[in-house]
């Protein structure tokens, strides 16, 4: 896993350095578009029709890159929050098999310790409580403060109640917003609706068929009909 990871910081740092470029080239646009506009309505009175429909399209144009810049930064964004998830993914399978086998290993020890085997008989069912997952965080009620024993059991079985299959099936964090048609929450390569008054908003491209981003303006498919209809 730590050789898996190593290259991680450098990933960061170059998305964020791209996004920081990105973000500075929006600002320098967003200038050149009060620039455009106050030149224009300088001098909009003097103008033959001709020259104002081309000044237009110079701040029309200036606009399209402004959200063509604005649009590669939240994909940069998503693509780099997708990526620290899926080392954290990872972590977590890895942290639960190794759990798995440790307690294996203990419960082992536990069945050639006499000691030990009444000390598991005695134990309630209270202590046996404990959980470990993605995105949640134990109470100090729900963890049993005990010592560990020379058997291990307790240890086992408060911290150690595990499954590998438990945390790859572990919800994403219950507070993180959800999008698409599929109502998942934001992974991999995802894009934007054009209709400002989509209810979802952003579509994950397996789920609507893409494999590139298209050029010009992209409706989803409940859009579509919505507009078909009108």
């Amino acid at each position: 896993y730590v050789v898996g990871i190593e290259n991680l910081p450098c990933e960061l740092q170059r998305n964020f350095q791209l996004m920081r470029e990105l973000d500075q080239r929006t600002e320098d646009k967003k200038a050149e578009i009060d620039s455009l506009a106050a030149e224009y309505i300088e001098s909009v009175k003097n103008m033959v029709p001709q020259d104002r429909v081309e000044h237009l399209k110079k701040i029309q144009n200036a606009y399209s890159k402004c959200k063509e810049y604005s649009d590669d930064k939240v994909q940069l964004a998503m693509q780099t929050y997708e990526m620290v998830d899926k080392h954290i993914r990872r972590l977590d399978a890895d942290l639960a098999r190794f759990e798995a086998d440790l307690k294996d290993k203990l419960e082992g020890s536990d069945f050639e310790s006499p000691g030990s085997r009444s000390v598991k008989k005695g134990r309630s069912q209270k202590d046996k409580k404990g959980s470990r997952g993605r995105g949640r965080r134990t109470s100090e009620e729900d963890t049993p403060k005990k010592k560990k024993l020379k058997g291990g059991s307790e240890f086992a079985d408060t911290i150690l109640s595990v499954h590998p299959s438990d945390v790859l099936d572990m919800p994403v964090d219950p507070n993180e917003p959800t999008y698409c048609l599929c109502h998942q929450v934001s992974y991999g390569e995802m894009i934007g609706c054009d209709n400002p008054d989509c209810p979802i908003e952003w579509f994950h491209f397996a789920c609507v068929d893409l494999t590139t981003k298209p050029k010009g303006k992209w409706f989803c498919p409940r859009c579509v009909q919505e507009r078909k209809k009108k």
